[in-house]
């Protein structure tokens, strides 16, 4: 499982003393490394009952050219600052470039969080 309690360690390398056991309020959960392809997405139960859609795989883009948004396909992913690896794999992360049909984009959303994708075409 995966938590984002607080280390049950000090930084003197000593122990805590637990005061409680954990809470499924503190459950994380695996990134989501959404991949370049046919459009899948997944939801999952949020803090508060809430949903959250998360894009798996996408190849559909919401481009921002400067006065109207307009759909976009993806052919494939050019930059990744997060990851020089993610460009080869083909995933798609906030701020990794793409080349669509209308030309070079920026994504500004987080597609692993969200469940759409926007983007910013590169003049």
């Amino acid at each position: 499982m995966i938590s984002r309690k607080r280390s049950k360690r000090k930084s003197s390398g000593g122990l805590y003393t637990a005061s409680r056991k954990k809470r499924k309020s503190e459950l994380g959960s695996v990134p989501t490394t959404t991949k370049l392809g046919e459009v899948k997405r997944r939801l999952s139960r949020v803090l508060g009952g809430n949903v959250k859609t998360r894009n798996v795989q996408t190849n559909v883009l919401n481009l921002f050219d400067g006065k109207t948004y307009v759909k976009a396909t993806i052919k494939n992913v050019t930059e990744n600052s997060a990851n020089k690896n993610f460009i080869r794999q083909n995933i798609l992360t906030k701020g990794a470039i793409v080349e669509t049909d209308k030309g070079k984009a920026k994504i500004t959303s987080r597609p692993g969080q969200t469940g759409s994708l926007n983007g910013i075409l590169i003049k």
